[in-house]
């Protein structure tokens, strides 16, 4: 992920300003939540106090900035970065991932799977695999993309019933980590996926009668029937490494009954 290299330049003030301003919180409520003064904030705001160390960290903590960018706003700052990057794939992270199959696993045979920054996918469980049989072979070549597997008309797309809809809440779900992350990556991922283009909505493929489902279901044919799903998101708490802060576990639960008694007797 990237940050504005022309804000970067000039220090942590202007980036401490963008995002205090994202957070609609004006100089005086950040101050009172720092234990600060908005005078200090506006000074350091306007680079006439350089933060110390702990004041950047406080202040990123009560704008809720990412990890990763509170390393840019270090820094930017004059300071060494404090959060590591560890690969995922590294010897340090394998209990995290032990953890994340065992997880992931004990969710069969609902679908479950752990996305990174960038909606790729880096475990599944045999409930996902299970959905995506049938899908175009390029879309999944490593690394598999959740977002690309979805809305590609040669992915999930043309089986999801209610495709506008579910295509909706993805893209609104991809804006909020955009603004969430300033990640460029993560906006050509957006335009790359906003631009695939969208079948006409097939009247067949609405329910006869509401259904009072609780959570906006993705509504996806597999074999010969319509399985109903909601969408559960989970976060690490407090990380302390960027890769760790950034994975995402997504479950897909049974929306219905008949989709629950289908999937336990397809997945042994």
């Amino acid at each position: 992920m990237t940050t504005h290299p022309s804000a970067a330049e000039k220090g942590a003030g202007p980036l401490l300003r963008a995002w205090r301003e994202q957070r609609r919180i004006s100089q005086l409520e950040l101050a009172l939540r720092a234990d600060s003064s908005a005078r200090h904030i506006s000074f350091v705001e306007t680079g006439r106090s350089r933060p110390s160390e702990e004041m950047v960290l406080r202040l990123a903590e009560h704008l809720d900035v990412p990890v990763r960018e509170r390393n840019a706003l270090l820094l930017a700052a004059g300071y060494a970065p404090r959060y590591p990057e560890t690969p995922l794939d590294d010897p340090a992270l394998g209990a995290l991932r032990e953890g994340i199959e065992r997880l992931i696993g004990g969710y069969e045979p609902y679908p479950a799977l752990v996305v990174d920054a960038l909606y790729n996918v880096v475990a599944a469980n045999r409930g996902v695999m299970t959905l995506v049989d049938g899908v175009g072979e390029a879309l999944l070549e490593p690394p598999l993309n959740a977002m690309r597997l979805a809305l590609h008309p040669q992915g999930l797309a043309p089986r999801i019933r209610n495709l506008r809809a579910w295509r909706g809440h993805l893209l609104e779900q991809m804006e909020r980590q955009i603004a969430l992350h300033r990640s460029e990556p993560l906006r050509a991922l957006y335009e790359e996926v906003a631009a695939y283009p969208v079948p006409d909505a097939d009247p067949a493929d609405e329910p006869s009668e509401p259904v009072p489902y609780f959570a906006l279901p993705l509504r996806i044919e597999h074999g010969g029937r319509t399985l109903s799903f909601v969408s559960s998101i989970s976060t690490f708490n407090t990380p302390m490494d960027v890769t760790v802060a950034e994975l995402a576990i997504e479950t897909l639960l049974p929306a219905d009954p008949a989709t629950a008694k289908y999937l336990q007797a397809s997945l042994p």
